[in-house]
């Protein structure tokens, strides 16, 4: 029996049905129960995009309304999609990929150009974490005065025009450097002591923190205005494609599906482990959070509308750093108590961003420890230490706004949503491995995924994905994002695209110091397999398994 694709050659001296790898000289690291698993989960997709990109693209795409496209695009791409990355994690042991050169030879390109993905993430991640750490320090003393939009660009962040500037903002690079102490501080202690600790104290103390800020904003005077102007459903707004393109691009972004996350923290799981139940528990707190958020952030936009004597649709800065920079100080300013709301909000952001930060960091370490054979410590002080040199010379400057949100919106928009169609794409239609995928899923305690799963990843997911990927890319093509120069453009936005391709050719082609080949995973009950596999006969790889090679428990 081999678990080796059709071209490569079959293992010898692998234990069946283990999961285990002849060449692997220490025990994976594992988390230490199904609870470390769902808050480092939760941690990684509850990020900065839930508390101030959800908010206002509800508000701009129906209100109340959206809500139902937002459901269908959950159930029908983003917990089938997370519960694939799941189930290739889980079923093959390794980072993104290893975990797709075990599933193929020719498919470990892909798990590199996601590890790519998450090297470009990282960089400016980072930045936008030490920005909520200043702020929230500035929120003491309401630092920005009057006007927080100039003392956001003129003061703290320094804006230059759209360009290179090595003009370091001191204000910038001393918490830059802290977070990144901290990030490859957690990282170097490993999955179990590092990553799970972080999430369990970091996760409930969000949570609080989070509450605590939407319950005082609720009660302030105007904020029944705000939830009723983030609440009152436009229903014309569900005939117009471009609401439910909004509804699946905000899951598929939030869930932090298809950029190795998820493959890489399942494959911590002990074999036994629940994954369907789990994967429904994370994509909904996922949700839980954003609606909150959008509770949150619209009572207090409420209540600035009425304190400025103005209808809550005239409020400005509704989304992204505007809001979290500029109108949000201006909310503080205005209201009793603002510091302590100020900590609350950018605590609340502070947190959420080092979660996130975590679990992509965790990619590329994994990815990079299975390749060249390095212990979590050594990974996360090389990997940690060459990504934040490069993110402090980039992001420390006087241009790093434009840096980052170029970035952001090509790596995302273009590279991140590519690595999800060729991913089901792949798995569907190419190497027909849903099927057992889904026996995978099915084998262990949990909610079972029927027939329905396979459709909605092999067709439907790729099909709205394919549609968001073509509109995205001809959007950017036709005229130049935000007004920026072509050159800045091309340099910073296709560039970091063409970084990800890079890192997948050269990362492929480099030898691996221990053959994940030599790997057998469990194998499937013959039941399973003939309920899941019924279109066609199973591969070599997933043959039925007999009573001496049962599964590890």
């Amino acid at each position: 029996m081999s678990a080796t694709p059709p071209d490569s050659p079959t293992p010898t001296g692998a234990h069946p049905g283990t999961g285990s790898s002849r060449a692997s000289h220490a025990p994976r690291e594992q988390w230490s129960g199904q609870l470390g698993f769902v808050l480092a989960a939760i941690g990684s997709a509850v990020g900065l995009g839930n508390i101030w990109r959800f908010p206002g693209v509800a508000y701009e795409n129906g209100g109340g309304a959206f809500l139902i496209p937002y459901l269908v695009a959950l159930l029908t791409a983003g917990i089938p999609i997370l519960l694939l990355d799941y189930s290739i994690g889980h079923r093959f042991r390794g980072s993104a990929p290893t975990a797709f050169r075990r599933l193929h030879r020719r498919a470990e390109p892909l798990g590199w150009f996601q590890v790519g993905i998450s090297c470009v993430i990282i960089l400016y991640y980072t930045v936008i974490i030490a920005w909520s750490a200043s702020y929230l320090v500035f929120s003491f003393t309401r630092a920005w005065g009057d006007d927080p939009g100039a003392f956001l660009e003129t003061e703290y962040l320094q804006v230059a025009k759209p360009g290179i500037s090595f003009d370091v903002v001191p204000q910038v690079l001393i918490p830059l450097v802290v977070v990144w102490v901290v990030a490859i501080g957690i990282l170097a202690l490993g999955v179990q002591k590092g990553v799970e600790r972080a999430n369990k104290v970091f996760i409930p103390l969000l949570l609080v923190m989070f509450l605590g800020l939407v319950i005082r904003a609720v009660t302030l005077d105007g904020a029944m205005d705000g939830l009723n102007a983030f609440f009152t459903p436009d229903w014309s707004a569900l005939g117009d494609p471009g609401v439910w393109i909004a509804a699946y691009s905000q899951i598929f972004f939030s869930l932090s599906i298809a950029f190795g996350i998820m493959i890489t923290y399942s494959s911590y799981l002990k074999r036994r482990a629940n994954l369907t139940s789990t994967g429904f528990v994370v994509g909904f707190a996922n949700a839980s959070f954003e609606l909150l958020a959008g509770i949150g952030v619209f009572a207090a936009l409420g209540f600035m509308a009425f304190q400025t004597g103005v209808d809550v649709s005239e409020v400005e800065n509704i989304a992204g750093v505007t809001l979290a920079f500029v109108a949000f100080p201006q909310i503080i300013s205005m209201m009793p108590g603002g510091p302590v709301f100020g900590v609350l909000f950018f605590g609340s952001l502070t947190l959420a961003g080092l979660t996130s930060l975590l679990s992509i960091l965790q990619v590329v370490s994994a990815a990079v420890q299975e390749k060249v054979g390095i212990t979590p410590r050594q990974a996360a002080l090389r990997i940690g230490g060459v990504a934040a040199v490069i993110s402090i010379a980039l992001f420390s400057t006087t241009t790093a706004l434009f840096l980052l949100d170029t970035m952001d919106k090509y790596i995302n928009e273009v590279g991140v949503v590519a690595s999800a169609v060729v991913m089901t794409l792949v798995l569907g239609l190419v190497l027909r491995r849903l099927g057992e995928q889904r026996a995978h899923l099915n084998d262990r305690p949990g909610l079972r995924v029927g027939p329905w799963w396979s459709v909605l990843v092999g067709v439907v997911a790729p099909a709205v994905l394919a549609f968001m990927l073509v509109q995205g890319i001809r959007a950017l093509l036709d005229a130049p994002y935000e007004g920026y120069p072509w050159w800045f453009l091309n340099a910073f936005g296709w560039g970091v695209v063409g970084l990800a391709v890079l890192v997948a050719v050269v990362m492929t082609a480099l030898r691996w110091r221990r053959s994940p080949d030599d790997f057998t995973p469990a194998e499937l009950p013959p039941r399973a397999l003939r309920r899941a596999t019924s279109s066609g006969p199973p591969s070599p790889a997933t043959r039925a398994r007999t009573p001496e090679q049962g599964e590890q428990r």
